[in-house]
């Protein structure tokens, strides 16, 4: 039987007014990497997103990250397969600096309109350790195998 080794790391999460009623953000599963956070439009006010388009949705919720993570903002794998909504820029970084209340901007992928109501879980968030690089300059890169191919070039075999 498997043991839950998970580290867990405690974030300072607030609710605005447009967040009152709705879910914390939560995992799904004990296994799962993501918590879903939930669109917070006003109720009765549903945003519908015609294909192609996207919309900036809030979540009413603002947080203090850690020093040294980030919060992820990813795409829900069902959302995208059930409905083709997905995010435009995933995926998407909340700074430890930052403390405004979080959006996500989705975008519609599919070919059809989608609407989104409040409580609608529309991403998910995950907790991420962050390391800065510091560039140290050269004049030389050590070698490798695949040297300076570039896209594609590790999916390419040679065929007799």
């Amino acid at each position: 039987m498997s043991q839950n080794t998970t580290e867990r790391i405690r974030v300072q999460i607030m609710r605005t007014a447009e967040a009152e009623g709705l879910p914390l953000p939560t995992y799904a599963t004990p296994g799962a990497v993501g918590m879903d956070v939930c669109a917070a439009m006003p109720d009765g006010q549903p945003l519908t997103i015609s294909p192609g388009s996207r919309a900036l949705i809030t979540t009413g919720l603002r947080m203090a990250i850690p020093s040294g993570y980030e919060m992820q903002v990813r795409p829900r794998s069902g959302l995208a397969a059930r409905s083709g909504i997905g995010l435009v820029n995933a995926p998407g970084t909340i700074d430890a600096d930052y403390r405004g209340t979080v959006s996500i901007l989705l975008i519609n992928w599919g070919q059809e309109s989608v609407t989104i109501r409040r409580g609608d879980r529309i991403a998910q968030l995950v907790l991420a350790p962050v390391i800065h690089a510091l560039w140290e300059e050269t004049t030389a890169l050590d070698t490798t195998e695949r040297a300076a191919g570039g896209f594609g070039s590790t999916g390419l075999t040679s065929q007799m």
